[in-house]
């Protein structure tokens, strides 16, 4: 094929049934090959691009195009273009921009940095309108390291969420998501709502955050905690577990996922007095947390067996995924804080939800816009596919 038998065709207009089917009948008339095609909709206006290899005469097969598309009511124009030979395909990205609101100020400076690095966006796809507003981007080409630091810097900037992820057959893959539960899955620290109930709150927040900071061993920080818990009821316990608040969209984030038939599973640096009953009211695989002694119907201000800490979330990542039979490349964990990072070091795709800036420094990507649900967009899950899915189920269950 030289490059004169190479033409690319636009077509733009109004939509309709039959539009694409009409031209494709002319293109076969013709005896052409489509070597590529693309077609976007956006408000019912139309722009369609085909590739041809043409079998015949040029000018046939644009006067032919040209009369279909009159009579059609849509316009098209013709571009010889160059042949290329079959050569290996540049790395490509998805690249996930988030915000709330997400600027025209900042998609321009998002999608400056992928030039600058040296990257061609290849196709620009809209996943949700709301309660965020997110786009992914399949990006070609470009240092994946230099597209990372460059648009993280960026994000920071303009104040909106960027997810770099490899765009191979894995990104659709993800069958495991293990989550955190404090400040991710529901909303608060339990263990400054029983402190609250014990009297202590302010020296198990104070501890608490320097914690979360990795300014302390976690472990011995939470022994501490859990001493000044000395003496309270169980009632009091129950109390917390009854009105924990979920994170907005959590329960969107959870069904979508169940249906589409991942393994959920929750592992905490909390507590199995609130852990099982998660798992039981969201219909999780897994769950993993600490359990707090209790006698006599009282906390004795002591935990049994080993602490689930920084390490210990790991292993339950990777004991999950062994029991799931899933790969740990085809695993997500989603956390806040630095007893955290472990588990997302191992996980395939590791995701910052609302963190610490340490946690977002080492995550894949990071979500500050307060929805759990985002969680879906960074795996290419659009919020139309998740309304169809509501609508075709409206009796779904979280038991």
């Amino acid at each position: 094929m030289d490059d004169a038998t190479a033409l690319l065709v636009t077509v733009t207009g109004r939509d309709r049934p039959g539009v694409t089917s009409a031209l494709c009948a002319v293109i076969a008339g013709q005896g052409a090959h489509i070597l590529d095609m693309e077609q976007v909709v956006i408000r019912d206006r139309l722009t369609l691009g085909i590739l041809l290899s043409l079998g015949g005469e040029e000018q046939s097969a644009r006067d032919a195009l040209q009369a279909t598309a009159a009579e059609l009511g849509v316009a098209v124009d013709f571009e010889p273009v160059a042949a290329r030979r079959p050569r290996a395909e540049a790395a490509r990205h998805y690249v996930t921009v988030l915000g709330q609101p997400l600027r025209a100020e900042a998609i321009a400076a998002i999608t400056q940095r992928i030039a600058d690095c040296g990257a061609n966006i290849d196709r620009i796809v809209r996943l949700s309108r709301y309660p965020i507003t997110s786009y992914e981007l399949l990006v070609s080409a470009g240092d994946p390291a230099r597209l990372r630091s460059e648009l993280s810097v960026e994000a920071a900037a303009q104040r909106v969420d960027v997810g770099v992820q490899r765009a191979t057959l894995y990104r659709r893959a993800k069958r495991l998501i293990v989550l955190d539960v404090d400040s991710t899955l529901v909303q608060g620290e339990v263990i400054e709502l029983l402190a609250e109930q014990a009297g202590c709150g302010a020296q198990v927040a104070a501890i608490t955050v320097a914690a979360m900071n990795g300014e302390l061993d976690f472990a011995s920080a939470l022994r501490r905690r859990v001493a000044l818990l000395e003496g309270l009821e169980v009632s009091a316990v129950n109390h917390v577990r009854d009105r924990l608040v979920l994170t907005p969209g959590a329960m969107t984030l959870v069904r979508t996922l169940r249906r589409l038939g991942f393994v959920l599973a929750i592992v905490s640096g909390g507590f199995t007095q609130i852990t099982d009953g998660l798992k039981a009211k969201l219909g999780l695989d897994y769950a993993q947390a600490n359990t707090l002694e209790v006698m006599d119907g009282r906390l004795t201000g002591r935990l049994l067996g080993p602490v689930v800490d920084r390490a210990g979330k790991a292993r339950a990542l990777e004991r999950f995924a062994e029991q799931a039979g899933v790969p740990l490349s085809q695993t997500v964990a989603v956390g806040d804080g630095a007893n955290d990072l472990d588990m997302l070091a191992r996980a395939g795709l590791s995701i910052a939800f609302n963190a610490k800036p340490v946690v977002r420094r080492a995550a894949d990507t990071a979500v500050t816009v307060p929805y759990l649900d985002a969680v879906l967009f960074l795996l290419g899950i659009t919020r139309e596919e998740i309304e169809a899915a509501d609508a075709e189920d409206p009796g779904w269950d979280s038991t």
